[in-house]
């Protein structure tokens, strides 16, 4: 369809990164990379199954949103490219979902947008109110009755034939969905009920306090908290044990495993205390929105090497949660100043029910994002320990470099498809994306594209108006956390780097999610390539009270470990101060708005 409004700018491709159009309705979308999740190049089977995006139609017409309608993804080089689709009748578009094509749910109704924001506008107060009651007696209880049930059902794995783990994929597979569909119903939520804080808040105090807004967003009681207590409670006990801290006194994960397994005390130890975190708090993987990397769940080791890094910085979490909570009560009380009558009242009540919601935001990483993707991950691996111990494949994880289908046809009947060097091909594509360097958007940028708001989780459209620096040594971002230090760069790319990360570094990275929070407990700032104002590098960076430039791009490719770096995330700007070797040049402008 002919675009309806002023190009702002466009990306079709080019030598370096060419993109394929399945229709010229694709290329006049505006797709983001979606570095802020999935920063690796995708695996077959999550690009199929696993997505965020798959239920995003779901979340659209149960709120009716006015701003679109659907939510697509593309795989560019390897890469995940995701769209939103305007809520508008004329558009037509081929998406897929679980590997079978479909036309983008776009609504029927003439003037649909105009009509449909009144039901929305009506709606979205009643989530506000209501919705962590139902998180708390409903949907959490139904999500820890689906984990259970999945989890159960693993344990008796080896002795299930593959037709019922079949079966128990496509369980996993209906749970997700699930999940996520309550992911997005909380999210509404959480949008309601800060949306509501903020107009309380100008309304009643004449202003909009964005920092004092912040404190009260932070949490000091969820589930992301509770993993840290229980890492805490281990480091405390090794501490106090000479024969358990001589073992953690060695230099990798896997030398710590070796001396506890040594003894009786060590694998008691292994056995009562670290089995059980990971079969409580392990369902996640460092890079949770991808079923390739391994989880906690499945290997000790990075249990190990984080109690070995409290021990080192003697983290004292009562300390650290008294602080937190402390803020949060004092900030509570600061909204609350000068205020009196019915003003007071209000904004009292408003913040209540911000304060309620924001457990929940790191509550359901654990839920969702993580979990619901972990569970999924564990099942396809005892599928595809059996199709080793047959004969069919090498690995377990070989099974998610296939597409959803062509596991199905395989479980169906391993005689008619060789699975072995169609995993060997993908293994090799997979490899070949890292040399590329994806863009951070591709397609065509209207202002009505600009304006979908879930754009700001990825630095949107700061990043498409922002001017790379042109002073050497210098990196501009999106200024996350406030405040500014100097100290070492810790370049951060692969699960085995978070070893590498001492108390007082920087961390560069592409960017965090929940499981890297125990890293926080160790870094004085935090530099990455991906995230908007709203994304969680920049609100963990608030929580923890350190300087944050979020969504720069080019960190992890312009800095490099060992680099003295200052960070002034008032501003959004590195410096690189001392360089352990040739200083980057600073890069050209790509994009010009």
């Amino acid at each position: 369809m002919a675009i309806k409004e002023e190009v702002l700018g466009q990306f079709l491709g080019n030598e370096e990164f060419p993109v394929t159009w399945e229709s010229e309705t694709e290329s006049e979308l505006f797709w983001v990379y979606d570095d802020l999740h999935c920063p690796h190049p995708l695996s077959p089977m999550y690009f199929d199954i696993g997505g965020w995006w798959l239920t995003c139609d779901h979340m659209f017409r149960r709120f009716g949103t006015p701003f679109a309608c659907d939510w697509l993804a593309k795989n560019v080089n390897g890469y995940l490219y995701t769209a939103a689709i305007p809520a508008d009748p004329e558009y037509a578009i081929d998406a897929m979902e679980y590997q079978a094509r479909y036309v983008a749910r776009t609504p029927h109704m003439a003037g649909y947008p105009e009509k449909i924001g009144v039901y929305l506008n009506k709606v979205l107060p009643v989530y506000g109110l209501q919705f962590a009651d139902w998180w708390r007696d409903r949907l959490v209880p139904e999500m820890d009755r689906n984990f259970a049930y999945l989890e159960s059902r693993l344990d008796e794995a080896d002795n299930m034939s593959l037709a019922e783990l079949a079966c128990l994929l496509e369980d996993a597979i209906d749970i997700h969905d699930r999940h996520w569909k309550i992911h997005w119903m909380l999210n509404f939520a959480q949008l309601s009920a800060t949306l509501n804080l903020r107009a309380v808040m100008e309304r009643t105090h004449g202003k909009i306090d964005e920092a004092l807004l912040g404190r009260l967003q932070n949490s000091a009681k969820d589930r992301n908290w509770d993993s840290i207590e229980a890492l805490w409670r281990m480091k405390e006990e090794a501490r106090a044990d000479s024969e358990l801290a001589a073992a953690f006194r060695h230099e990798t994960a896997g030398d710590i495993r070796t001396a506890l397994e040594a003894s009786n005390h060590g694998r008691r130890f292994i056995a009562e205390r670290v089995e059980r975190y990971q079969k409580e708090f392990g369902w996640h993987a460092v890079w949770s929105h991808e079923f390739i990397f391994p989880t906690v769940r499945e290997q000790m080791e990075p249990v190990l090497e984080l109690i070995r890094g409290y021990m080192e910085t003697d983290y004292d979490y009562p300390k650290t949660i008294k602080a937190v909570a402390d803020d949060i009560d004092a900030a509570a009380k600061e909204i609350l100043q000068g205020l009196e009558g019915e003003a007071l009242e209000e904004m009292r009540a408003a913040n209540d029910i911000n304060l309620r919601m924001a457990p929940l935001t790191p509550d359901h990483h654990f839920y969702i994002d993580q979990g619901a993707n972990a569970h999924v991950r564990l099942v396809l691996v005892a599928i595809g320990k059996k199709l080793v111990a047959d004969g069919v494949l090498d690995q377990p994880d070989d099974v998610i470099m296939l597409r959803y289908n062509e596991l199905r046809v395989l479980l169906g009947d391993a005689s008619v498809l060789d699975g072995r060097p169609i995993v060997a091909q993908r293994r090799a594509e997979r490899e070949a994306s890292y040399l590329k360097r994806p863009k951070d958007w591709i397609g065509t940028v209207t202002q009505s594209q600009l304006d979908f708001p879930y754009l700001n989780l990825w630095g949107f459209p700061d990043k498409f108006y922002r001017k790379e620096s042109t002073v050497a040594g210098e990196v501009t971002g999106i200024g996350g956390s406030p405040g500014v230090v100097e100290g070492i760069a810790r370049v951060v790319l692969t699960e085995d780097q978070f070893d590498e990360v001492r108390a007082g570094d920087i961390l560069v990275c592409q960017m965090t999610n929940p499981a890297w929070v125990v890293l926080f407990t160790k870094i004085v700032g935090l530099v990455t390539d991906a995230g908007g104002t709203v994304s969680h590098p920049a609100v963990l960076s608030r929580e923890f009270g350190i300087p944050a430039v979020i969504g720069s791009s080019v960190a992890t490719q312009q800095i490099k470990s060992g680099d003295r770096i200052r960070v002034d995330g008032t501003r959004g700007v590195v410096e690189i101060l001392e360089t352990t070797g040739p200083k980057a040049p600073a890069p050209e402008a790509e994009f010009v708005a």
